[in-house]
């Protein structure tokens, strides 16, 4: 049996999607770790209310095109985030 036991640590200096439970998607790259929260550089934070495609939507078309970041730097908060993955690892729709 494989271990598959990760570390979010293992994500540092990748571009990453935190998912939050609520409209909002972050999308940047992971350059740290702590028990508040991540922090994200060249960092785009879109709110699903403010456009027009699904949170899916948009994730993948980041994947394809790239992050088009608007925000250099960003500090997300644990609490809010219900998920984290790697952007290399978003599967098309």
């Amino acid at each position: 049996m494989t271990d598959v036991r990760l570390s979010i640590t293992e994500l540092i200096g990748k571009e990453v999607v935190l998912d939050t439970a609520g409209p909002v998607t972050y999308l940047g790259t992971l350059k740290a770790v702590c028990e508040e929260g991540f922090w994200l550089e060249n960092a785009d934070y879109r709110d699903r209310v403010e456009g027009h495609a699904t949170k899916e939507r948009y994730i993948c078309e980041a994947r394809e095109r790239g992050i088009r970041p608007n925000r250099q730097r960003l500090f997300v908060f644990a609490h809010v985030v219900i998920s984290i993955s790697s952007l290399e690892d978003v599967i098309g729709l």
